[in-house]
C-alpha cells in the first residue's frame, strides 16, 4: 500500500484492480455532477442579484493621467476589479494578491473577448505600483486610488480609527482586522446610458475562483497541501521560487 506524505501526516492509499478503480470513479463521477449542476445553479443566482446604482464618480490614477471608473470600462459593458493589497507606504504589494495575479494577464486575453474589461485597484501611489508591476512582468491594467475613498466604499481598506475600535467591516460583517488592507473582486455593468451598477462583490475565499492554480492542484492527490490556519505560508513572489 503506497503512502503519501501531507501536512496531515503520512498517509496510505489504497491500491486496486482497473475495475475497481473504474467502479470508484463513476461513482465519484455522480457526485461530481451534483457539484457542476450546483455551481450552475448559484452562478444563476449571482447573475440573477440586485443591482446598486454608482452614484459617485470615482478618479484614479494611471500612468497616461487621470481616469475615471467608466474610463475602466475600455468601451465594453462590463467590468471587474480586482482589489490588490498594497497600501501607500508598502515595500511590494501582498504576496498572496500576487499569486492571484500572475493569472490575469492570460484569462485577460479571453475574458475581453466576451464584453468584459479588467482592472487591478489599490491605494497605494503609482510610483509605488510601476516598479512592483514591473518587477512582476504583469500587463493588466493597473491603477490608483490614493488619496480617494474607493478602497473604503468597497471595505478593502480600513481606518485607523475603524481598526481600534473594532468596527471595520469586512465580507459583509464585522470583523477585528489587524491590516489596513484586505482583498476582493466586484463586478460592474454600464447600460448605454452610461449609468453604472455594482452587480457583484466576493472577498476572502470568494476569490478563489480567479486563482487556477488551485483548481490544478485540486485534481492531485495531494490537493493544495497547505497547513490548517497558515493555507498559503508556501506561497512567494514568483522571482523568489527556488528552481525545481
Amino acid at each position: 500500500m503506497p503512502k503519501i506524505r501531507t501536512v496531515r501526516g503520512i498517509e496510505n492509499r489504497k491500491v486496486v484492480s482497473q475495475k475497481q478503480w473504474l467502479a470508484a470513479r463513476k461513482k465519484f463521477l455522480v457526485e461530481e455532477k451534483k457539484f457542476s449542476k450546483l455551481r450552475d445553479k448559484l452562478n444563476l443566482q449571482r447573475r440573477k442579484l440586485p443591482w446598486v446604482k454608482v452614484e459617485k464618480e470615482y478618479v484614479f490614477d494611471r500612468p497616461t493621467g487621470k481616469v475615471t471608473l467608466a474610463d475602466l470600462f475600455n468601451g465594453n459593458s462590463q467590468l471587474l476589479i480586482y482589489h490588490f493589497m498594497f497600501g501607500p507606504g508598502w515595500k511590494e504589494g501582498c504576496p498572496h494578491c500576487s499569486f492571484w495575479a500572475d493569472h490575469y494577464d492570460s484569462a485577460n486575453i479571453h475574458i475581453g473577448q466576451r464584453d468584459t474589461a479588467f482592472a487591478v485597484v489599490s491605494r497605494a501611489s503609482l510610483k509605488e505600483i510601476e516598479p512592483f508591476k514591473k518587477r512582476m512582468g504583469w500587463r493588466f491594467n493597473w491603477v490608483s486610488s490614493f488619496k480617494t475613498d474607493f478602497n473604503f466604499h468597497f471595505n478593502v481598506s480600513f481606518t485607523p480609527e475603524q481598526i481600534k475600535s473594532r468596527t471595520a467591516i469586512y465580507n459583509f460583517a464585522p470583523l477585528e482586522m489587524d491590516i489596513d488592507e484586505r482583498e476582493g473582486v466586484s463586478a460592474f455593468y454600464r447600460d448605454k446610458n452610461g449609468d453604472i451598477y455594482r452587480t457583484y462583490s466576493s472577498y476572502a475565499r470568494g476569490i478563489d475562483l480567479m486563482n487556477t492554480t488551485y483548481n490544478f492542484l485540486d485534481l492531485t492527490a495531494k490537493g493544495r497541501d497547505e497547513r490548517p490556519g497558515s493555507a498559503q505560508d508556501w506561497v512567494r513572489y514568483h522571482d523568489q521560487y527556488k528552481a525545481n
